[in-house]
């Protein structure tokens, strides 16, 4: 059907917050019986409820054919209830009730990844946030926890057949079918429900817990991709034991099994013992994949099994809550891969992450707070706002507890709230019992929007010795939330002797803990001024250090400050953000360039053979995305490459024979450990870079020999882009190549589609050839990802025929995959800083979307963004 000619979807359909209310009845048990057939499936469930509160039961239910339904051993006839698209109504259920269900549902042509789909060969299912409801009809939302059994029967031909728990089970039922029983047995809510069927290889390992239980692991995937995944099963032996040893949480079962799954539309889901990974989250091997790609497989998951305490034993009492386990959760799982690599680094990655995502989402339309007080639909609400901002609240309030107090919190919310579905004022309730500090006021940052500026400036007496910061903060308006309040900042900061580069001691009965040379300071006024003694000499003040709050600085440093903190700045966050400043006063304020690269050849020596991962990030010269989200209004994309690329040229120019010398000298194979060799390898592809700008072609050679030679993806692609962003000679031999390497290893072939769609040079054609190439697969969310991700990272290319993409893609896949197509429309989130007449078009582009759109999903971002 033609989606023109369906009627528009209005978001008017808002859940509110306030209005939560407990369900009527609590489900104690659930009997599942999936029955899986090609052309349909049938599901059998049983229910045991019991009545909760006055009010009518109520179970939701979408696209499900509705064959039967008994309560008590009685079949109820289509007058006893209420039926619409979105629910089944029972208005006079007694208190106790066995509700008997069967449905027929269509897993082979569900398109939008929700509930039981079929992937390929393989029937997966996501539940998360509402799809258990796709399954059968079920009171599905996060506050019912039930006991979950489940029959999955299947055609012979997918040998494998999974659910939560344990096994109880298997057998044979005649016709080539058989089946398996699976009992969990710790309550879930249904979104934590999962069952796999279908035919895959598994890699199996051991782990013994602190408590002495013996825990099978498996990791399921196809039978060529097993010995990509033993990355993944040492970081989950690593992750159950960090777990243990920085929270006390072992795990709790007899066996933990991970499926990866190539057609979802998430990173991974943690249904409890059956988790379901993307395969980019979870194969890996440094020939196929990337550094980056490696540590966010070791990243991923540690996080889904974090979520085992933080997301399922403990879960959210209403879909509100989601930063509750997001946000705690994300913030474990920085923490756990902090202790893999540079902890510096990682923090970088994690606040440029937060910066280049979170921040620009704060100040456009799609603002909200890290627990939204409204919705039309949760699946919009899987933002960086609630995950990333969500995750600096908890360090915040960990970094001012200090380690030993914030355990203690946690000790005391795993204690009060195991097997409950809880809320963010339960979790700084017990977080405040459990370490004896009152956190409540932490609070605020939950309940509103915006990104906090925070305004400082210092002033020195000689005379005196003492040194003075004032502070002061304040929120942009937002027409939605006209009460806004001044939140809780940790100032994590060190002062710096100016003459001698040495830290000083803080002295200040102003700080969370005094005489330190590494204090916190909490502010949490409008305005105040904390005043230091003992300072014998001009300080420089380094403040937010390891990025302490999640806010805009703005603080009077001279750009020679800047220089000094590159150099001398012990703290490697903040030695990159003294960059990161100074960048952007060069290409957002026209302040020379010199400055900056004086500071990076005094600092390089040293550094490039201590950290050469830092020593990397410390090239990190602001993306046109990041630098464009720094401009309110008459935005114009290519006059902020201009500028970037200036800099860059600059960069390549005045180092000489830096780079040259610096590339032939780093040897990865040399580094043993693998975050060594990792920094080494960033490293050398930029020195190959900045070689490219240098403007002579022989570099070309050097690069091809790189790409030729390498058996690691990283240096592969490194060289690669190399080629192709600077339109080599040996690009297309390059290309071809790598098509014929790697066209049977979808995630490698990935990058192939990305490297050609990121390329700033790409044109309107190169995207029509990647999006009508014999591989690229609208089915397939990584593949779409690839070329519109890639698309998206250049500005001016995503301003200017990039619009057309978007706006079809999302009309596409409003029908097909809406999930994704709501993701990928706020790709357009400022078009409204735009200069004309660009602005204008696009605006225009994006109203003339709005009457061919029938999702809620797609709809109400849609309507967000024309907020503004």
């Amino acid at each position: 059907m033609n989606i023109a000619a369906q009627p528009p979807v209005q978001a008017d359909q808002t859940i509110y917050l306030k209005d939560y209310q407990k369900p009527s009845f609590l489900v104690e048990s659930i009997n599942l019986d999936i029955q899986v057939y090609d052309d349909h499936t049938i599901v059998d469930s049983t229910l045991v409820m019991k009545r909760q509160t006055t009010g009518a039961l109520v179970l939701l239910g979408r696209d499900l054919e509705l064959k039967s339904i008994q309560l008590n051993g009685q079949i109820l006839s289509a007058a006893q209830y209420d039926l619409d698209d979105e629910q089944l109504v029972i208005t006079d259920a007694p208190d106790q009730v066995i509700l008997q269900i069967q449905v027929v549902i269509h897993p082979e042509s569900n398109t939008q990844l929700e509930g039981l789909y079929k992937a390929g060969d393989l029937f997966v299912t996501q539940n998360e946030p509402e799809g258990f409801r796709k399954i059968t009809f079920y009171p599905d939302r996060p506050d019912v926890l039930a006991e979950f059994t489940t029959r999955v029967e299947a055609d012979k031909k997918y040998p494998v057949l999974l659910a939560n728990g344990n096994l109880l089970e298997t057998g044979e039922v005649g016709e080539g079918r058989h089946f398996a029983i699976w009992q969990d047995p710790t309550k879930k809510p249904s979104y934590l429900f999962a069952c796999v069927i279908g035919d895959l290889a598994v890699l199996k390992d051991r782990y013994t817990t602190s408590e002495g239980r013996d825990v099978a692991l498996e990791i399921y995937a196809i039978d060529k991709d097993i010995p990509k995944c033993h990355i993944a099963m040492e970081a989950l032996k690593h992750s159950m034991r960090w777990d243990e040893e920085h929270y006390g949480r072992p795990y709790d079962l007899d066996n933990y099994m991970i499926v990866a799954v190539s057609q979802f539309n998430m990173g991974a889901m943690e249904n409890k013992g059956l988790n379901i990974f993307n395969t980019s989250c979870v194969l890996a091997d440094e020939e196929y994949t990337t550094d980056a790609a490696i540590m966010r497989v070791q990243s991923v998951i540690a996080h889904e099994y974090f979520h085992n305490w933080t997301g399922n034993r403990i879960t959210c009492r209403d879909w509100f809550q989601l930063c509750l386990k997001e946000g705690l959760t994300v913030f474990r799982d920085q923490s756990f891969s902090e202790d893999l690599q540079s902890a510096a680094v990682q923090r970088i990655d994690d606040v440029a992450v937060l910066k280049s995502h979170q921040f620009p989402e704060d100040a456009g339309p799609l603002s909200h707070p890290p627990r939204p007080d409204h919705f039309v639909e949760i699946n919009n609400f899987y933002t960086a706002t609630v995950y990333e901002k969500g995750a600096e609240i908890n360090r915040m309030m960990a970094t001012l507890l200090g380690k030993e107090k914030y355990r203690q919190g946690t000790d005391e919310y795993f204690l009060r709230h195991d097997g409950q579905a809880v809320t963010v004022e339960d979790w700084v309730a017990a977080l405040s019992a459990g370490s004896g500090v009152d956190l409540s006021n932490f609070l605020t940052w939950y309940n509103q929007p915006g990104t906090p500026k925070l305004e400082a400036k210092g002033e020195y007496d000689a005379a005196a010795q003492t040194y003075c910061l004032s502070f002061k903060q304040s929120l942009k308006a937002h027409p939605k939330y006209p009460n806004l309040k001044a939140v809780p900042i940790p100032v994590a900061l060190a002062l710096f002797n100016a003459n001698t580069g040495e830290q000083y001691t803080l002295h200040s009965t102003d700080l969370f803990v005094n005489d330190v040379k590494d204090g916190v300071y909490l502010f949490d006024q409008d305005e105040a001024t904390i005043e230091f003694t003992g300072v014998t000499e001009q300080p420089v003040a380094s403040l937010l250090r390891n990025f302490s709050a999640p806010v805009n600085l703005v603080f009077d440093y001279s750009n020679d400050d800047l220089a000094f903190l590159i150099q001398h700045e012990t703290n490697g966050f903040n030695q990159w953000q003294a960059t990161q400043t100074l960048l952007e006063r060069i290409l957002l304020e026209d302040h020379k360039v010199d400055t900056y690269i004086q500071a990076i050849k005094n600092t390089l020596p040293d550094l490039v053979n201590k950290d050469p991962l830092l020593a990397s990030r410390l090239f990190d010269v602001p993306s046109e995305n990041y630098l464009g989200s720094r401009i309110d209004q008459d935005y114009e994309p290519e006059l902020i490459r201009e500028k970037r690329e200036a800099v860059l040229d600059r960069l390549a120019r005045d180092l000489g024979s830096f780079w040259k010398e610096t590339y032939l000298a780093l040897d990865p194979d040399q580094q043993k450990e693998f975050s060594l060799a990792m920094g080494v390898r960033s490293l050398k592809n930029i020195t190959l870079n900045m070689l490219a700008r240098q403007g002579d072609e022989s570099v070309f050679d050097l690069a091809y020999t790189q790409y030729q030679q390498t058996g690691n993806m990283s240096e592969r692609l490194g060289a690669l882009r190399v080629l192709v962003w600077n339109d080599a000679p040996q690009a297309q031999a390059a290309l071809a190549d790598f098509y014929n390497r790697f066209k049977d290893e979808a995630l490698s072939l990935d990058q192939w589609f990305s490297i050609q769609a990121s390329n700033p040079c790409a044109t309107a054609e190169t995207i029509e050839y990647l999006t009508k190439h014999a591989d690229y697969d609208l089915g397939t969310p990584n593949r779409i990802r690839a070329v519109s991700g890639g698309l998206a990272a250049n500005p001016v290319n995503t301003w200017s025929f990039g619009v057309d993409h978007f706006i079809e893609l999302a009309a596409y896949l409003d029908e097909k995959n809406p999930i994704l197509g709501s993701r990928l429309l706020q790709v357009l989130s400022r078009w409204y800083t735009l200069a004309e007449p660009q602005r204008s078009q696009v605006q225009q582009a994006l109203k003339a979307l709005q009457p061919k759109v029938k999702s809620k999903n797609v709809a109400e971002t849609l309507n967000s963004l024309l907020s503004i």
